[in-house]
């Protein structure tokens, strides 16, 4: 059931895709002068972005439960950059038919705990510490 309604809206986002790329030449923009362009082209690359943001939350809604959600949007405020990489790697789990039920939150942090042993960094202190046997000591004139 889930995953008919997952076929469905990739479907129509792919059909919306299509039209947008397929519109966009023949928009006629060619006779405006430059600067005129490139506006369009914000507005049109912000609504991009808004529909693809959009996707991806409706995706993620669909592939996690509530308390598996509320856990990556407090890992979001955090770290956000970690919580993209879980996202993206549920969305392509998904895509790839490998998700059957809703992850739940035991889950979830079992592929976090998978992504932090991929992106482990070490992170190194280095302490550079004056000394105190310098030569600066005959410019005082003692």
């Amino acid at each position: 059931m889930e995953d008919d309604e997952l076929a469905q809206i990739r479907a129509r986002r792919m059909a919306e895709l299509r039209a947008q790329s397929g519109g966009a030449p023949s928009s006629g923009m060619g006779g405006l002068p430059p600067g005129m362009s490139g506006g369009k082209k914000d507005e049109e690359e912000k609504a991009k972005k808004s529909q693809m943001e959009e996707m991806r939350r409706t995706m993620l809604i669909q592939i996690l439960d509530g308390e598996a959600r509320e856990r990556l949007s407090r890992i979001a405020m955090v770290k956000a950059d970690k919580a993209r990489a879980v996202e993206g790697l549920l969305i392509r789990m998904a895509q790839g038919g490998q998700v059957r039920a809703k992850i739940t939150e035991k889950q979830l942090i079992e592929l976090l705990e998978q992504v932090n042993q991929q992106t482990k960094s070490e992170t190194k202190i280095v302490y550079n510490r004056r000394r105190y046997d310098d030569s600066d000591d005959d410019d005082y004139g003692l």
